[in-house]
């Protein structure tokens, strides 16, 4: 049969036969060119991703690292972050080598394991812990807001890029313990549009979570709105070690 005869799927398959032997598509995490072109991992990496299940489960360790700080009404992280593991080598390739699609697709994932769970049905709007506008500009995207995104997708809800803004750059929280975390961030973050947030159950995501500084001091913030009902998720849960 010759390619012009060829019947129109199979003209498209022996086109992405072509393509992917000029443009290899490779899992994120192993390497491999066994995996489907709308994925990024190949089904062994995304069997193998460190799950924590905390969205299906009360008094998960994210909600108990909340506890008599802010008073959250649900929180999750969808995976465990251990260094030299492959999730650390996802975060990297996202965060500094600006794979801003394999993001979006684990926001998608992360999206997925929310959209099935009753905890987080009531959601009206997702909010990336934002950034310092420097900063965003420098790395040319937020990374919460691209997972975000990617959630969005899944869960059928709208990201509100805009609502708070962060007032100034801060100094880098690796080195620091809980109590210079909290002190780093406290006063840094401020609602732009309080009316827009009025009696809504809000999500704040971010990449990960290890004191939850960051993401208390933000969640004050936004907890000053009348009315509002705040959750939190990360896409993954450091214990800093």
């Amino acid at each position: 049969m010759t390619l012009a005869k060829l019947p129109f799927r199979g003209f498209e398959e022996l086109k992405d036969s072509l393509l992917h032997l000029a443009f290899p598509h490779l899992c994120e995490g192993c390497g491999t060119d066994v995996v489907a072109t709308d994925h990024f991992l190949c089904l062994q990496c995304l069997s193998s991703l460190p799950e924590t299940a905390f969205h299906l489960h009360s008094a998960n360790p994210i909600e108990k690292l909340f506890w008599g700080r802010l008073p959250l009404r649900y929180a999750t992280a969808q995976y465990y972050f251990t260094k030299e593991s492959m999730m650390q080598h996802l975060m990297h390739q996202f965060k500094y080598r600006k794979a801003k699609e394999l993001g979006a697709y684990l926001g998608g994932l992360m999206g997925q394991s929310l959209a099935s769970s009753n905890r987080f049905a009531s959601i009206d709007a997702l909010i990336p812990l934002p950034l310092f506008k420097g900063k965003e500009r420098k790395r040319g995207y937020n990374q919460a807001t691209v997972l975000c995104e990617g959630m969005a997708t899944a869960m059928g809800k709208p990201v509100l890029k805009e609502a708070v803004v962060r007032l100034s750059h801060t100094e880098s929280q690796t080195t620091k313990n809980r109590i210079e975390r909290w002190q780093n961030m406290e006063g840094r973050f401020q609602v732009a549009n309080p009316k827009a947030l009025e009696g809504k159950h809000l999500l704040l995501v971010d990449d990960v979570v290890t004191t939850g500084a960051t993401l208390e001091a933000c969640g004050r913030a936004i907890l000053e709105v009348s009315g509002v009902q705040l959750s939190v998720a990360t896409l993954c849960f450091s214990s800093g070690n």
